[in-house]
C-alpha cells in the first residue's frame, strides 16, 4: 500500500511541475539607467546620446518579473540581439537586493 501512495504523490508532483512550467514570465534585459529632467526629455532628438549608468563591458542585469537573477553579455544571433549568461545571482544575493 505504501508504494502506491508513493506513486500517487509522485504523479501529483509531476502534475504540479507541469502546471508551472507553463506560467509565463516577463524577462527584462537592462542595459544601464539614467535619470533626466523632463525639459532634458523634451529636448532629446534624433540622434541624441543618453548615457548610462553602466560602463561600457559591464555584464546586463536580466531581471525576471523584476527580479535580478542573473548577469549576462550581449550577443548576435541569427541577425536578432541575444545575451548570454555569465552569472546567476545566488538565492542569498536576492534576498539582500530584496532587504
Amino acid at each position: 500500500m505504501n508504494d502506491k501512495h508513493d506513486s500517487s504523490e509522485a504523479e501529483q508532483e509531476r502534475k504540479n511541475l507541469e502546471f508551472i512550467l507553463d506560467i509565463p514570465l516577463q524577462v527584462t534585459v537592462e542595459l544601464g539607467r539614467t535619470k533626466l529632467l523632463v525639459k532634458d526629455i523634451l529636448q532629446l532628438n534624433q540622434g541624441a546620446v543618453v548615457e548610462l549608468t553602466k560602463l561600457a563591458g559591464e555584464p546586463l542585469d536580466i531581471f525576471v518579473n523584476s527580479k535580478l537573477v542573473a548577469r549576462g553579455e550581449a550577443v548576435v544571433v541569427n541577425e536578432k540581439f541575444g545575451v548570454r549568461l555569465v552569472d546567476i545571482v545566488s538565492p542569498n544575493e536576492r534576498v539582500e537586493k530584496i532587504l
